[in-house]
């Protein structure tokens, strides 16, 4: 059952406040892939992560890319890591049960441009005297 109040049913505004989502900074990162639970964990960050990661197989090969989606199953044969290589038009899936490392190499293109940081310029701009202050977004690269 849900905690909003017939009175907040009737307020729309409160009902668009949510909490927000804090982003760890995963940039660079290597995580221990020792244990199930470890690996597990590792491949739902970087599912969340909105930048490349760098996977190396058991049998040495490395590839890097974009992960769009992970499939959990009961064994780690049975899951895997779907990405999009960096350069290839072409979708990969990888078992967990391949992945020797895993590497958090890309930027994360989304960091420090939440809404909140885009108001802070925005005034900042505003007061400084700017004029024709409009919601464009920023450049990836």
């Amino acid at each position: 059952m849900s905690n909003v109040s017939e009175q907040d049913v009737k307020n729309p505004d409160a009902l668009e406040v949510a909490p927000g989502t804090a982003h760890e900074k995963l940039e660079g990162w290597v995580p221990e892939l020792a244990s199930e639970a470890e690996i597990r964990s590792a491949f739902e960050k970087a599912f969340d992560f909105r930048g490349d990661v760098t996977i190396t197989r058991k049998d040495g090969s490395k590839i890097e890319g974009y992960i769009f989606d992970r499939r959990t199953g009961s064994a780690l044969a049975d899951s895997v890591v779907r990405l999009f290589p960096k350069d290839a038009d072409t979708k990969i899936s990888i078992p967990y049960s391949d992945i020797a490392a895993l590497v958090f190499s890309g930027r994360d293109t989304a960091a420090g441009k939440s809404y909140e940081a885009w108001v802070k310029k925005y005034w900042e701009k505003r007061a400084a005297g700017e004029k024709n202050i409009g919601i464009t977004p920023e450049a990836l690269e």
